[in-house]
């Protein structure tokens, strides 16, 4: 349906979203390829849960709005395969809104997931087509063994890539994928979340060939905070944009979340390692130094 009256027809459109007249199992329609025709994903919606819905549309259009005005970027996370074609969509349903002046909505890829690549160029190609900027966020992911074992259960393909170094070409082959639209048509940010320090050395490798330069704010970086400093601080007095992400909320849900951190990127803790080896070398120069 073209709800916003502009010639093109949308599977869903933010504002009928937040519409409270409108029931969203009828909004929420696919289309059935035999019959060539759009049919609702759902038959209905209990009342409890649209409520809730629609409390959830709201408030994320409310953190939407107040990061446009204050000039900052809303990273939308990804979560198991299962659940994220909905949240996928729902993001892209936000950047056709709030990204049509400067990227402020970005979707995130998680690289083990054998469609990633695909996923990634489907919704460039729809925010070239329609006008928008394209906000991405590059991950490895976080629900490996989840994924594994709900495929094995039910009896479908294992949605993962086989192993790490197929996730790390997965990864690299989406990075290099966005840097060169990034310079070849513009309209695009991404922000190379990775401890990886191949990965980032890449990055900024293939940066450099582009001719994208670090203060065009068009890349940017993010580790954990207190993980990879070695990583973090050379690329910010380079001048290149960094970030730390800071993990917020009760000690119980906040230890797994780093686990699962841990294990989308193995390399981190050799990075950990070598940070640690670094540190005290450094403690033992300065305290000749002293003497």
């Amino acid at each position: 349906m073209d709800y916003d009256q502009d010639g093109k027809i949308d599977l869903l459109e933010w504002e009928a979203l937040l519409q409270p007249n409108h029931r969203l199992h009828k909004i929420f329609k696919i289309p059935n390829f035999k019959t060539g025709k759009l049919e609702p994903l759902l038959i209905s919606l209990p009342a409890e849960e649209e409520a809730q819905m629609k409390s959830m549309l709201h408030r994320i259009n409310k953190l939407a709005k107040r990061a446009e005005e204050k000039n900052v970027r809303l990273m939308i996370d990804a979560e198991q395969s299962y659940f994220q074609p909905a949240i996928s969509r729902l993001t892209i349903e936000m950047m056709r809104k709030f990204n049509k002046k400067k990227p402020v909505i970005f979707n995130t890829y998680q690289c083990y997931l054998k469609e990633a690549f695909n996923n990634l160029t489907v919704d460039m190609t729809l925010a070239k087509r329609e006008g928008f900027y394209f906000g991405a966020k590059l991950v490895r992911g976080a629900y490996m063994d989840q994924e594994r074992k709900r495929a094995s259960e039910i009896g479908y393909e294992d949605p993962i890539n086989p192993n790490y170094d197929s996730t790390d070409a997965m990864y690299h082959q989406c990075l290099g994928y966005i840097l060169k639209k990034i310079q070849s048509t513009g309209g695009i940010n991404v922000m190379v979340a990775s401890h990886n320090e191949d990965t980032v050395r890449r990055a900024v490798e293939l940066m450099n060939e582009l001719g994208i330069g670090p203060k065009e704010n068009l890349v940017y970086f993010g580790q954990l905070l207190g993980m990879c400093d070695q990583v973090s601080f050379p690329l910010g007095q380079a001048g290149y944009s960094v970030y730390k992400y800071v993990p917020y909320g009760p000690v119980e849900e906040v230890l797994p979340y780093l686990s699962r951190r841990a294990l989308e990127n193995r390399g981190m803790l050799k990075g950990v390692e070598k940070e640690h080896s670094m540190l005290w070398t450094e403690v033992k120069r300065r305290t000749a130094h002293r003497s």
